[in-house]
């Protein structure tokens, strides 16, 4: 990504920083909702946080920094956009918790080697040029035996590229989902790796967003919508999750998901 588009970035994050409400944000729900099926398998995972220190790898507005905080970590916020920071910072302040923030590039970490027990990142990699340089440095990052914990768009599923085609002015042009082979260099990476992926069928709730209820992709995003309503959205989705856990038995279902979740052990 050239040094243009790296500003582009930067600067489409600060706008949309500018405008975030840290009173509206309700932290657990990104983590515990029936609709972060991510954050709940990379939570399985994750085992006991208290007392370590652990690395939010594009924090965006805090929501997992304050999380692992409140659960006992000791959060660096860490993302190219100082406005992201800024607001990760403020949301930890109002939760009555503390983190440190700073501004960092995921391909050039600015911390020594074996800093970190866990980095977690949620939909990062697929706004980096080159994933594999931000896995290596995760890696690097990582104390022996530390958890790099992610999750990201996958770039196979129909509907999403159509979502994705329609929602161009809540992303960036320079977005690059990922392909699911990914998985096998990161297995070559880390010592250790789990991974599942998630929403098949429960793609439906984007279609009836769109087709139905007739949200306009540009004014919500929808990968917000799904959190912040999971109340209203629950029966409908838990009936979904369950056909999707039949179709990711399948051959070759598992890379038309939407998501990809991985933990990997140094």
């Amino acid at each position: 990504m050239s040094k243009e588009n790296l500003e582009k970035e930067r600067y489409f994050h600060d706008t949309w920083a500018a405008v975030i409400d840290v009173e509206g944000i309700r932290v657990a729900d990104y983590f515990e909702a029936c609709t972060a099926p991510e954050n709940r398998f990379i939570l399985q995972q994750m085992g006991d946080i208290t007392g370590k220190k652990l690395l939010d790898l594009g924090c965006g507005a805090g929501e997992n920094s304050v999380y692992f905080a409140k659960k006992g970590a000791h959060c660096v916020a860490a993302d190219y956009s100082p406005g992201m920071v800024e607001v990760a910072l403020k949301l930890a302040a109002a939760n009555g918790v503390a983190i440190e923030g700073c501004t960092a590039n995921a391909m050039a970490l600015d911390f020594p080697d074996n800093t970190f027990d866990l980095v977690y990142a949620s939909n990062l990699l697929h706004h980096i040029p080159e994933p594999k340089i931000a896995l290596q440095e995760m890696h690097r990052v990582l104390k022996p035996g530390g958890k790099a914990c992610f999750w990201d768009p996958l770039k196979h599923n129909p509907v999403i590229n159509i979502y994705r085609y329609l929602a161009t002015e809540v992303r960036t042009e320079e977005e690059m989902p990922l392909d699911i082979n990914l998985v096998d260099y990161i297995k070559s990476l880390f010592s250790e790796t789990v991974y599942d992926t998630f929403w098949l069928a429960t793609l439906w709730i984007f279609l009836r967003f769109y087709l139905i209820e007739r949200v306009n992709p540009n004014q919500e995003r929808y990968w917000k919508k799904i959190i912040i309503e999971h109340q209203r959205l629950q029966g409908e989705y838990q009936r979904l999750e369950m056909l999707d856990q039949v179709l990711k038995r399948l051959p070759l279902m598992k890379r038309f998901a939407w998501n990809l979740a991985v933990v990997a052990i140094k």
